[in-house]
Formats: C-alpha cells, structure tokens, sequence
C-alpha cells in the first residue's frame, strides 16, 4: 500500500499537463481550452482528495 503516498501527486503532473494544454490554446480561434482547464481543476481537486483520504487510511491503520 506504499503507492497510496504517491498517487496523489500524478494527478498534479495531469493536472499541470492540462493547465499547460489550456494555456496554449488560449488564443486559438478554432480551440476551446475551457475542456483543458475543468480536467486541469478537476485533477487539483483529485490530488487534494486522494491526499486526504490516504491521511485517513494511514490514521485508520495506526488505531488498530
């Protein structure tokens, strides 16, 4: 279970990897880079969640 540490931190590379897509088609005409930017955030929100919930599953394992 020692992944679990470091899971979270592939969907910050996912999400710096979107938020870079996003930024190069800014000034596109024939692109939208609002798909990029809510994968981008949707993936921030992946890190700060799979974080938390290691935290807790490490806690969890140390009450018992």
């Amino acid at each position: 279970m020692q992944y679990i540490k470091y899971t979270p931190f592939l969907y910050l590379i996912l999400a710096a990897a979107f938020f870079y897509d996003a930024f190069t088609k800014w000034n596109l005409p024939n692109e939208t880079p609002k798909i990029s930017l809510l994968i981008g955030g949707l993936a921030v929100f992946m890190f700060f969640f799979r974080r938390r919930f290691a935290k807790k599953l490490e806690d969890r394992n140390k009450k018992s």
